[in-house]
């Protein structure tokens, strides 16, 4: 079966880009072009709308990327359970985390990975760890490394990894009055569960904070802390993988931020695929290093 067309797509839909996209897949830019093109035509419909400036997905072309990535999926699921027993899996699977996660978990977890499956190529994606669920959720990603919400979306499974505190930073020997909470300037994530379990601590405090920037990525706030332009509260794991960790000082805040508990996420019905089944075992007890 000939999937390269549907790997090619899903490649561009993820970059939006004709040159990274050759690039990654290892074709030149005509080549690609040329497989959007005949997609399109076998289909008679246009996949992406694109002009000197930008490339973007139509409505079809969302609708077709969701068909692709589970044609994808059920072709290695049943390659792999028509393999199981008579040769070594192989295959691909997709992980997604944040650049610290990769340092602090997913180097492990790939190293023994690829000594077991050394046939299963690995695609690694990192950015916002906010979108990591959805990323699972909506099958870009096949198993991504975040921390647990509250509520788990319906058919996704979470297994536990670590747990780290959300700790209060502020630029080193700053002067810090807890108790004055009004004239401390608070540098907060956007959005995501930190940014939730800041905002029920300031209000179980009946606090107002004076919000001086609200970011995306812990590792920029830990930036602008040890600049001085404010108070940040990151996770531990965060602020031990910064080479900007000695600017910055830990505040002994009480009562405390509830802590992280990080871990992996897959859907629920994809367990069923050997190779997504064999990263998610990597977390039982015969697979630990000895």
């Amino acid at each position: 079966m000939d999937t390269r067309s549907l790997r090619l797509f899903l490649n561009l839909a993820e970059t939006l880009h004709f040159g990274r996209s050759s690039e990654a897949c290892h074709v030149s830019p005509s080549t690609l072009s040329r497989a959007i093109k005949q997609l399109e035509e076998s289909l008679g419909v246009e996949l992406f709308l694109r002009d000197n400036r930008s490339v973007q997905l139509t409505q079809e072309g969302v609708r077709f990327a969701q068909y692709a990535r589970e044609t994808l999926q059920q072709w290695e699921q049943i390659r792999n359970s028509l393999l199981e027993g008579a040769s070594e899996l192989r295959g691909e699977i997709s992980v997604y985390c944040s650049v610290t996660a990769s340092y602090s978990f997913l180097y492990s977890l790939l190293s023994r990975f690829r000594q077991l499956y050394p046939q299963v190529e690995i695609k690694l994606h990192t950015g916002d760890p906010e979108h990591a669920v959805a990323r699972v959720q909506n099958g870009r990603e096949e198993i991504s490394i975040a921390a647990r919400p509250a509520q788990l979306p319906s058919g996704i499974a979470f297994r536990p990894l670590d747990r780290t505190p959300l700790l209060f930073i502020a630029p080193v020997e700053q002067a810090f009055n807890q108790h004055d909470w009004r004239h401390q300037p608070m540098i907060l994530p956007e959005s995501g569960i930190s940014r939730e379990r800041i905002n029920q601590w300031f209000a179980s405090q009946q606090i107002q904070p004076d919000i001086y920037a609200q970011v995306t990525g812990n590792e920029a706030i830990v930036s602008m802390v040890s600049l001085g332009f404010g108070i940040g509260v990151v996770p531990q794991i965060v602020l031990d993988n910064s080479p900007l960790a000695d600017r910055v000082e830990v505040l002994a805040v009480e009562p405390a931020l509830e802590p992280y508990e990080i871990g992996l996420f897959a859907q629920e019905r994809k367990l069923r695929s050997p190779i997504i089944h064999a990263f998610w075992s990597l977390l039982d007890p015969e697979h630990e290093p000895t």
